[in-house]
């Protein structure tokens, strides 16, 4: 029988180890031809539109995700079939696919960050940047978490609770210049059309990812950063080719999945800048939900605790707000 899930059983269930788990095995499938994941399908609707992604295996797991543009705050649906055609599940809200962009930017930062780095910039204090951070405490143990958004009452709340819920040694700071100066990892995720920070406060060495804004006409991240970098690399190149408008860069992304299967050059010492720019990939959803379904089906649960915090972490970042 299909199960019905939502937001709060994906916050109880979805952990940030299996979701990254997901997300890489993704973006691989994705890239080897594997995974199936056809461009976006959009539906005019009169005064809005339904938005349309798919992906899945030949002969195995397929789904689709099903979202309005208009509504910014609206659920999505994610429904998820298994290999004999039987609907196996649908989930219903929005943490799923906040969360399964987290952890796409985990992947990359696991992928293009270096072993060592302790050090985290957050800029940006929404649930796209409270994904961020937790997807990839499954990825770096980060020792120092700096915090900055324009509005000190959100920052200072969001630092609060990633030390209460995530068990990291948050703080937020007054400035983006605080925060990534001698940053090993920054996280960029805002709704910024205007670049948040600068190319030169960005150390050698560092990583970055963007979640954000990522046209010519709008972005969060300096285009000089990324002439910088000595790679570039997002979860699909092919999505980033067929937005309305150019990306923010002249520079054609690398496919993360071809650098995490060799293919593809990524860091290649200690003092390369590296940047990962999300694009969401379609089917990565399916491939996340489909690992929760399994896991929630087996009869295997999130513990009630985690390394990182209390009991309560597993519901991080799930607050509802309008969708960055």
């Amino acid at each position: 029988m299909a199960k019905f899930l939502f937001d709060d059983d994906v916050a109880a269930g979805l952990t940030p180890e299996l979701a990254v788990d997901a997300a890489r095995q993704a973006v691989v499938d994705a890239y080897e031809g594997r995974l199936q994941a056809p461009p976006r399908l959009i539906a005019e609707l009169g005064d809005g539109e339904l938005v349309f992604t798919a992906g899945g295996y030949p002969g195995g797991t397929r789904g689709v995700r099903i979202y309005q543009t208009e509504l910014l705050g609206s659920d999505q649906a994610v429904l998820v079939w298994d290999g004999q055609g039987r609907l196996a599940g649908c989930i219903v809200g929005v943490e799923l696919g906040i969360r399964r962009t987290g952890a796409l930017g985990a992947v990359g930062a696991d992928a293009l960050g270096r072993p060592d780095a302790e050090l985290v910039a957050v800029i940006g204090s929404g649930r796209q940047a409270g994904a961020q951070l937790w997807a990839l405490t499954s990825v770096r143990a980060a020792k120092e978490v700096r915090v900055y958004s324009p509005t000190e009452a959100h920052r200072g709340a969001f630092a609060g609770r990633a030390r209460r819920e995530l068990g990291l040694e948050a703080v937020a700071v007054a400035s983006a210049l605080e925060a990534v100066a001698g940053a090993d990892i920054i996280v960029l995720a805002t709704r910024s059309p205007r670049p948040v920070i600068e190319t030169a406060w960005v150390q050698e060495g560092a990583h970055v990812n963007t979640v954000g804004p990522k046209t010519v006409s709008a972005h969060e991240t300096p285009d000089d950063l990324a002439a910088r970098a000595a790679a570039v690399a997002s979860d699909s190149p092919a999505q980033a080719a067929t937005y309305e408008e150019p990306f923010f860069t002249d520079r054609e992304p690398k496919h993360l999945g071809g650098i995490l299967c060799g293919d593809l050059a990524g860091r290649t010492s200690d003092s390369d800048i590296t940047l990962y720019a999300s694009t969401g990939l379609a089917g990565s959803e399916v491939v996340t939900a489909a690992a929760l379904l399994n896991r929630l089906r087996a009869g295997r649960r999130a513990p009630s605790a985690s390394p990182f915090g209390q009991a309560t972490s597993g519901r991080w970042p799930l607050e509802r707000e309008r969708r960055a």
